[in-house]
C-alpha cells in the first residue's frame, strides 16, 4: 500500500523551508517561521495568499529587446537644464520606439568607484543623473531592468563606516576573515589582495573585498542583511523596476576552506528572492549575473526555480572569436552543447556590455592557442587586458575591454574593410538565437573606443563607456552616411523583422545546422510548428556557396529571406553568400 503525506505548500511554509536549508548552521535569534513572516511583511505580502504566476510561466515574447545603458550614457546638450535620465527618455522615445521595449539601466544609485557598481546607499538615485522620478517615468512606458548590486557596497556607505564604529544599520553586515584563514581554495575575479585590514572600535578588523577594497562584501550569514535587501526590492518594484539583475551574486555566501563561489546557499538565496519576488508581481523577472565558466553558469536555472535568466556570457568570445578566424567550429560545439531551456527560463543573450568580453566562460570550450590569438587580435585592434589572481600567485586574462563595433573591425590578418559587414553578421546571429537579446546602447550606435575617458578614469574598461553629447548623437543619426546611422538603421531593420516572427520566441526550438566551418547555421521553429526560420550566416572575409539542400527546406512550402525580402529559388539551387552576409530564411513570413 502507497502512504501518502500531505504537504503545506502555502508561501510562508515553503519560504520557512527555504530559510531551514539556507540557515541551518546559524543561530538565529528568532524563528524560521518568525523570519519568514518578517520577510513576507516587507515585501506586503499576504500570508495567504499565493499570487505567483504558473510554475513554467514565460513572462516574454518575440517582442522583447533590453537596451543596455548608463543613466548618464546621453548627457544635455551644454545649456540646457535637463539631467541625463531625461536625455535617455528621449533617446529611447524619439528613436527606439517601436523597436525597444525594455531597457536595463545600470546603476543608478550614489558610488564612489566601479562606474557605479561600488552603491553608497542603494535606496537614492545619484543626483547627477536625476531622480525617482525620472527613472520611474522611463518604467512607465518601458520595462525596466535595475541592478540589484547584492554582493557588497562602498566602503563610504553609511553601513561601512556603522561597521567601523560598531553600532548603527550595517555594523553587523559586513563579511570578516583573518590572514591566517585557509583562503587558497578562494576563486578571485581580481588581482587585489581579497582581504582589507580595516581599524575599528572593535580593533583591527580584516573585510572580505571579492572586487576592490572600495567594494564591501556583505555577510549574508545574518539575516538582517537578507532583510535589507528584501526591502530594497520592495522599494525598486515601487519604482517600476520588473527585471532585477543580481550583480555578481555567484560569490555571494562564504564559507572558508571552500572556493567561496557557487556554493548552495547562494543558490537557496535565488530561490528565495524569485519565491518573494515573482508573488509580489507575476510578470517581474530574475537575471543572475555570472562571469563564470559555462557549466557553472547553467546551474543558477535551478529548476525552473532560480533565475528567470542567465546571462549568456560565452557568447561575446565566442562569436568574436568565430568571425576574427572566419572559423565556426567552436561556436556551433558550444551552441550543440546548450540544452534548451525549459519554459519559465530563458537564455539573455548579448555580444557586448559596459563590461569587457569575458574570458572565463570559454575555459575549457576554447584552446589556450585560441584564447591567446583572441587576445592578441582584441590588442592590435585597441583593446586592453584585465586579469584576475590564482592562488599560485599567477595572473591570467579575466576579460578583453573594447568597443565591440573596434573588435569586429578585422580578422586574424589584420583590419580590413568589411568591418560593417562583419559587425551586423554578429548582431542578426545574436538576435535570432534563442532568448532574449540585449544590445549595449554603444553597440546600437557603433561607438569607437574611448581611449580619453580609458585614460582620464584609469580604468580599462572605460574603453567602451563613452558619454554621447545629446546635440553630437543627434548631428550623427540626422546623417546618413555617418557610420553611427547606418549602424543604427541595420540595426533597427533587424529588430523589426525579428518581433514580428513567432519563430523567434525565446524559448522556441532551436536546431544546429552543419554547413562547414565558413557558414553558421541554426534552424528556429514556432512553439505551434507554424514558422520555420533558418538562420544562415557567412562567418568569413570569402564569398561561399550555400547548397540549399544542405538545409532540408520543405519543398511543398515557399521560402524567403525576411532581410533581403527577396523569394528563394525553388528547387536545388546553390546561393552565393557575400562575405558576412546572414539569411533568415522562412516559410512565413511574420
Amino acid at each position: 500500500m502507497i502512504e501518502t503525506v500531505t504537504i503545506d505548500n502555502s508561501l510562508p511554509a515553503r519560504l520557512t523551508h527555504l530559510l531551514e536549508c539556507i540557515y541551518h548552521e546559524t543561530p538565529l535569534t528568532v524563528s524560521f517561521e518568525q523570519l519568514a513572516h518578517e520577510l513576507l511583511k516587507l515585501m506586503r505580502l499576504d500570508a495567504e495568499e499565493d499570487t505567483a504566476p504558473p510554475p513554467h510561466y514565460n513572462p516574454w515574447s518575440q517582442e522583447d529587446v533590453i537596451l543596455i545603458t548608463y543613466g548618464d550614457s546621453f548627457i544635455p546638450t551644454e545649456g540646457v537644464k535637463e539631467k541625463p535620465l531625461q536625455v535617455l527618455k528621449h533617446f529611447l522615445d524619439e528613436h527606439c520606439e517601436g523597436i525597444i521595449n525594455s531597457v536595463h539601466i545600470l546603476p543608478f544609485f550614489p558610488f564612489s568607484s566601479d562606474d557605479g557598481f561600488a552603491v553608497i546607499d542603494f535606496s537614492s538615485v545619484n543626483e547627477g543623473l536625476g531622480n525617482w522620478s525620472h527613472i520611474y517615468d522611463i518604467s512607465q512606458k518601458y520595462r525596466l531592468m535595475g541592478d540589484l548590486v547584492i554582493n557588497h557596497c562602498s566602503s563610504r556607505s553609511l553601513w561601512f563606516q556603522n561597521f567601523i564604529k560598531g553600532e548603527g544599520p550595517g555594523h553587523d553586515y559586513f563579511y570578516t576573515a583573518s590572514p591566517s584563514d585557509d583562503l587558497r581554495e578562494v576563486v578571485r575575479p581580481r588581482t587585489s589582495d581579497l582581504l582589507k585590514e580595516v581599524e575599528t572600535e572593535r580593533g583591527t578588523q580584516y573585510v572580505w573585498c571579492t572586487f576592490s577594497h572600495d567594494q564591501v562584501d556583505f555577510n549574508f550569514a545574518n539575516p538582517e542583511v537578507l532583510k535589507q535587501f528584501v526591502s530594497i526590492i520592495r522599494q525598486y518594484l515601487d519604482m517600476g523596476v520588473r527585471i532585477f539583475r543580481l550583480d555578481a551574486v555567484a560569490f555571494l555566501w562564504k564559507k572558508i576552506g571552500t572556493t567561496c563561489i557557487n556554493l548552495e546557499e547562494t543558490h537557496l538565496v535565488v530561490r528565495l528572492l524569485r519565491l518573494l519576488i515573482e508573488n509580489a508581481e507575476s510578470e517581474a523577472v530574475i537575471i543572475t549575473e555570472t562571469n563564470i565558466p559555462n557549466r557553472e553558469n547553467l546551474s543558477y536555472f535551478g529548476n525552473a526555480n532560480e533565475a528567470h535568466c542567465v546571462y549568456n556570457f560565452s557568447l561575446p568570445p565566442l562569436l568574436v572569436n568565430t568571425l576574427v578566424t572566419g572559423n565556426c567550429h567552436y561556436l556551433k560545439m558550444w551552441m550543440m552543447s546548450m540544452p534548451p531551456a525549459q519554459n519559465g527560463t530563458t537564455y539573455f543573450n548579448f555580444i557586448a556590455s559596459h563590461d569587457g568580453i569575458g574570458l572565463r566562460p570559454v575555459e575549457g570550450l576554447l584552446s589556450d592557442e585560441e584564447t591567446d590569438s583572441l587576445i592578441k587580435t582584441m590588442q592590435e585592434f585597441g583593446g586592453r587586458v584585465s586579469w584576475r589572481a590564482l592562488d599560485s600567485g599567477e595572473v591570467r586574462p579575466y576579460e578583453i575591454n573594447i568597443a565591440l563595433y573596434d573588435a569586429l573591425q578585422g580578422t586574424v590578418k589584420g583590419a580590413d574593410d568589411l568591418g560593417f559587414q562583419r559587425f551586423i553578421c554578429a548582431h542578426a546571429i545574436m538576435l535570432a538565437l534563442e532568448g532574449i537579446p540585449g544590445i549595449y546602447v554603444h553597440s546600437m550606435l557603433g561607438t569607437h573606443n574611448d581611449y580619453e575617458r580609458m585614460e582620464n578614469s584609469g580604468h580599462s574598461r572605460s574603453i567602451n563607456r563613452h558619454q554621447w553629447h545629446w546635440d553630437k548623437i543627434e548631428a550623427e543619426l540626422n546623417t546618413e552616411d555617418s557610420s553611427h546611422a547606418r549602424v543604427f538603421k541595420a540595426l533597427k531593420k533587424l529588430l523589426k523583422i525579428r518581433q514580428k516572427q513567432t519563430a523567434f520566441h525565446p524559448n522556441a526550438t532551436q536546431f544546429t545546422l552543419h554547413l562547414g566551418e565558413a557558414i553558421f547555421g541554426f534552424w528556429r521553429q514556432s512553439r505551434d510548428r507554424t514558422q520555420s526560420i533558418f538562420c544562415i550566416s557567412n562567418v568569413s572575409d570569402q564569398p561561399q556557396p550555400l547548397q540549399l539542400s544542405d538545409i532540408n527546406l520543405i519543398v511543398t512550402d515557399s521560402w524567403m529571406d525576411l532581410i533581403s525580402g527577396e523569394q528563394l529559388p525553388e528547387g536545388d539551387a546553390v546561393l552565393m553568400m557575400e562575405p558576412y552576409q546572414t539569411l533568415w530564411i522562412t516559410n512565413r513570413a511574420g
